[in-house]
């Protein structure tokens, strides 16, 4: 680790899989911006628990809120992540939402597809535009001995369909295209750009299907037959910010028990 601490910025930090995200950066040693909408609450506990997690004293873990679909919003979190620290190391782009309410592709509506996509894609693309632009601009130099790193959270639904949530899975598929475009463009000053893909995950956003997954579970629908959780994905950022993969970019690591495979 350098002398200087590393700084994170993890949106949709405040709960799920950005608290899981977020508590194993603290672990690996790297201060942390807890980006969240709305819930100011569970930003702060999530703050307080990082504190609990870290791995030295230097460390510091501030809640910043802005909703990442909306553009002034993304200015304001990069401007007070940079009052705060002073820099920027590494970006996870983990908020995320689906849809208010799930119905079949037939009637997916305008309003909700916009909703949708402005937070995951457009949010998650045009606020790397912005630290990729600092970086670059500014010629940083990162305290992350392996370089500076950009980690897009997507998910199962970038390939497996979901009728009753189309924008969801829409936004998802796009996140695999933005990280192969980031990986190549910021290959030059040395940044890793990663996607991870979740599978069936024990989140917020499946509590209401979780007997209809337990079912699914059961009968083998992911090989290693459980739930994921969020220390999974946690595990997984640490792994690619203590440069475990150093000769990887562009590539989506999947973080599903299997469901991936195709089985006979």
């Amino acid at each position: 680790m350098s002398a200087v601490n590393p700084v994170v910025l993890i949106t949709g930090a405040s709960r799920g899989l950005g608290r899981g995200i977020a508590l194993e950066t603290a672990r690996v040693g790297y201060s942390a911006v807890i980006n969240y909408a709305g819930n100011a609450e569970a930003a702060n506990e999530t703050v307080a628990l990082c504190k609990s997690q870290a791995s030295n004293t230097q460390q510091r873990f501030v809640a910043i809120q802005a909703n990442v679909g909306i553009q002034q919003d993304r200015a304001r979190l990069l401007d007070q992540t940079l009052k705060e620290f002073g820099r920027i190391d590494a970006l996870i782009n983990n908020a995320g939402m689906g849809p208010r309410a799930r119905v079949d592709i037939t009637e997916t509506t305008e309003e909700s597809f916009d909703e949708v996509l402005n937070v995951n894609l457009r949010g998650s693309f045009f606020l790397t535009q912005s630290v990729a632009k600092y970086w670059i601009q500014n010629k940083i130099s990162p305290a992350i001995p392996s370089g500076f790193k950009v980690i897009f959270i997507s998910s199962i639904s970038a390939d497996t369909v979901s009728l009753n949530r189309a924008e969801y899975c829409i936004s998802k598929a796009g996140l695999t295209m933005v990280n192969q475009l980031w990986a190549a463009r910021l290959a030059e000053i040395g940044a890793q750009v990663l996607e991870l893909r979740p599978g069936i995950m024990a989140t917020d956003m499946t509590h209401g299907a979780k007997e209809k997954y337990d079912k699914l579970l059961a009968e083998g629908l992911v090989p290693q037959h459980r739930w994921g959780t969020a220390e999974d994905v946690g595990l997984a950022v640490g792994a690619i910010l203590s440069g475990k993969f150093p000769f990887t970019t562009g590539e989506v690591i999947h973080i599903d028990g299997g469901f991936h495979l195709r089985r006979l």
